[in-house]
């Protein structure tokens, strides 16, 4: 993990030090703080990252990012910075400008909030350039030369082994293992790479996802790790959760905090970390999808793979770097992406079954009971179903909802739940009038 911040202002280097530290935890290792071209900018990072630092002392460049399709960087210029984001979002970057009318960036809000008030998300696949947003490059379907299942199964799984091949570095990685498919395929595929893999599994006593994570890993062989927790810890954690996510919304909130706890045991293994995140949105992996029509579901899986970048791939983020490990999310490689979104929808939900055709990529892979697995909503499988919600209602009256819902920026909170989330969130960062470069799950009201 790393993290970037600057300033376009030669004179800052107390303050941009100021913003790397608000962010210490995405790199412990080493902190760089340089004056280029008329601006200030830093980067913080891990001990195998030479070729950044050699990077920011050559042409002062500084980038979050150390694997292939996962990248923020800004790149120094006359008194301005231009700004650049991976295709999918899978690193995080904001920026803003100052009363004095200077840029600064950042890759968390955190950071950037010491430098100024004014945060905007640089959306992906999107540069920043003399002030003007422009967009570089859109999500495009493959062309795929076959209609063929079997054949289109194993162009699938080849370009998934070279996604997890490339992250393999050393082979010092572990992986998140929720016992569902894709987290299930992610720990199949780097375990045929890595000598003694790693895998992490959380939940509360008794969850499913706790019982499927360990067929899993006595499938591969996986040196597992079991993290059960209680309602205490997860209420003990909460702030913290929110204070890395920079998010209150409350389905997002919900699904990271076992994220969160099941980080901080594997950093204490591993540098690094798979995992499964967007399966599902590319391969057709929610119960409602069975409901959208054949000829428009392409389209609704645009949208979501497009929604990712600050809900769920915001959450795999601020988990691993909140411990200061590398999450590698392998069925977003850029290949994997374009190739997914050329697979005809009939592929992907045939005969009422979800990500078939990636299910028959990996069949050889995976024990019966984990491949046939349904999808679980992330709380459900690690057994929290209505455990906040109720713990919520409990200490939230009626009179107290009414009274605190309607957010200062126009948004609606959707619960008592919410509410409890906003109470803390707003500790850390304040009852804003913008929260545009906040996510909201699809279906959570904006206003």
């Amino acid at each position: 993990m790393s993290g970037i911040a600057g300033i376009a202002n030669p004179q800052k280097s107390d303050l941009v030090k100021r913003m790397l530290k608000k962010m210490s935890h995405r790199g412990k290792a080493w902190s760089k703080v340089v004056q280029k071209q008329d601006t200030t900018l830093g980067m913080i990072g891990l001990i195998n990252q030479e070729n950044a630092l050699r990077e920011i002392g050559q042409s002062g460049m500084v980038k979050d990012g150390c694997v292939p399709g996962r990248f923020a960087q800004a790149q120094p210029a006359s008194h301005r910075f231009v700004l650049k984001r991976d295709p999918i979002g899978a690193a995080p970057l904001y920026y803003g400008w100052n009363k004095e009318n200077e840029l600064c960036f950042a890759s968390e809000v955190k950071a950037l909030l010491v430098a100024t008030k004014d945060v905007h998300e640089l959306p992906p696949g999107c540069i920043l350039e003399k002030g003007k947003v422009k967009t570089y490059f859109h999500l495009e379907p493959q062309k795929i030369n076959t209609d063929n299942p079997v054949e289109i199964a194993a162009l699938l799984r080849k370009r998934l082994e070279e996604s997890v091949d490339k992250s393999i570095g050393d082979g010092n990685v572990g992986s998140w293992l929720s016992g569902g498919l894709d987290s299930s395929i992610m720990a199949a595929l780097a375990g045929k790479r890595v000598k003694n893999i790693h895998t992490f599994a959380a939940g509360l006593p008794g969850a499913p996802d706790l019982k499927f994570a360990k067929q899993m890993a006595s499938h591969i062989k996986s040196e597992h790790h079991e993290v059960i927790v209680s309602l205490d810890e997860i209420l003990g954690v909460l702030p913290d959760v929110i204070y890395h996510l920079e998010s209150f919304d409350a389905l997002l909130v919900r699904s990271s905090i076992l994220n969160y706890l099941v980080a901080k045991v594997a950093s204490q293994y591993v540098p690094a970390v798979f995992s499964g995140e967007g399966g599902d949105e590319l391969f057709a992996g929610y119960e409602y999808l069975k409901n959208v029509p054949s000829d428009m579901l392409p389209r609704e899986l645009f949208d979501i793979v497009g929604r990712l970048h600050n809900t769920a791939l915001q959450r795999v983020d601020r988990s691993a770097s909140a411990h200061g490990t590398l999450p590698h999310v392998g069925f977003l490689d850029p290949d994997v992406v374009n190739f997914a979104m050329g697979i005809p929808a009939k592929y992907k939900i045939h005969d009422g079954t979800e990500k078939w055709i990636l299910r028959q990529s990996v069949k050889d892979l995976l024990p019966a009971g984990v491949l046939n697995r349904t999808k679980a909503k992330f709380w459900e499988g690690g057994g929290f179903e209505n455990l906040l919600s109720d713990y919520a209602e409990k200490q939230i009256s009626d009179s107290a909802f009414a009274r605190e819902r309607n957010l200062p920026n126009g948004w609606r909170l959707n619960s008592k739940e919410e509410t409890l989330y906003y109470r803390l969130f707003k500790q850390h960062f304040g009852d804003s009038k913008d929260l545009s470069w906040m996510g909201r799950t699809k279906g959570a009201p904006v206003s």
